[in-house]
């Protein structure tokens, strides 16, 4: 797609200062290895960390290893007790899938593909990451992303990463995917409903807007909060959302015995870097993703994708 038909469609879509903003944003900041976001060094940006990270582990024996685990996607199970979740809601499941960078991950890919028509879900969440690189070309992602999306069934809802750049919306939304860009939607059973946020990257852009994205939400209804990073957690609880869903961290990849995480590359406590979790009354999940970021190697942290059960409580 040409880069005159994607800006058009961005204007479309987003209004023309919202996608003029975000275009201009992505260009100032993308590939800085020093600066901008929570964090002031992005090793994902610095060109030559692959090749390092590979050398070290090959050095060590741990390569060949880090390789094959890269692969071995697994399923984790989750029963959220949510207080205000409506009862006809009660057993509702979303598939959680983050992080796939997915042009950098073949082997995971083929095993997600070949995983994903037997699950059985209600909605499937995607939060981010979807490009293997932080900046460049973004055909293979959506080529990758195109691949994926032929075995997950609708509906499907997403929000962008720190990999991931604007220009990639409408191909995204091409494939089915309804990406939320600090807006929401209504899901509803019978006379019953949910509410699913999602809100731009966090971590990296910092072009997220909780408050667009809640503006319109009925107070005291049941809420979900897509972000790509957990790093949000204290101003979505403070925000009234019951459930946020988050990935970003990898769970560390390259980790210690018994899953302690080398680095998690955020501002977070460590408990809220892998798994389920909770600050005040909300519940929130942090998925190590699907695929790899910067080299496809995993140790102690086998990556996965997770179903979400919501229960009543």
């Amino acid at each position: 797609m040409k880069e005159s038909t994607i800006s058009s469609k961005l204007e479309q879509r987003l209004g023309r200062l919202h996608a003029r903003q975000r275009l201009g944003i992505e260009t100032d900041h993308e590939a800085q290895v020093f600066g901008q976001g929570l964090n002031f060094f992005h090793i994902e940006n610095l060109y030559s960390a692959p090749s390092a990270i590979r050398i070290a582990l090959k050095l060590t024996g741990l390569y060949r290893r880090g390789c094959t685990n890269a692969a071995q996607i697994q399923i984790r199970h989750n029963d959220f007790y949510m207080k205000r979740l409506p009862k006809n809601f009660d057993g509702f499941t979303l598939l959680h899938i983050s992080d796939l960078h997915v042009d950098m991950n073949e082997a995971a890919m083929q095993r997600l593909t070949q995983m994903l028509p037997t699950i059985d879900y209600d909605i499937c969440v995607l939060t981010g990451d979807y490009r293997g690189a932080t900046y460049g070309p973004i055909d293979a992602a959506l080529d990758g992303m195109a691949r994926v999306c032929t075995h997950i069934k609708s509906p499907i809802y997403g929000v962008l990463g720190n990999h991931d750049s604007i220009r990639m919306l409408p191909g995204l939304e091409d494939m089915g995917i309804r990406m939320l860009l600090n807006e929401y939607e209504t899901i509803a059973r019978d006379d019953q409903k949910i509410y699913l946020a999602g809100i731009d990257d966090a971590h990296y852009y910092r072009v997220d807007n909780i408050e667009k994205a809640a503006a319109d939400m009925a107070d005291d209804s049941f809420s979900i909060l897509l972000s790509h990073t957990p790093e949000i957690y204290r101003q979505a609880a403070h925000s009234g959302f019951d459930l946020l869903l988050a990935g970003h961290t990898h769970g560390g990849q390259i980790c210690l015995p018994w899953s302690i995480p080398i680095t998690l590359d955020s501002i977070l406590p460590r408990h809220m870097g892998a798994g389920p979790w909770k600050y005040h009354d909300m519940q929130g999940y942090t998925s190590v993703g699907a695929g790899s970021s910067i080299i496809a190697v995993r140790l102690n942290c086998p990556p996965e994708i997770a179903l979400h059960h919501l229960r009543c409580a």
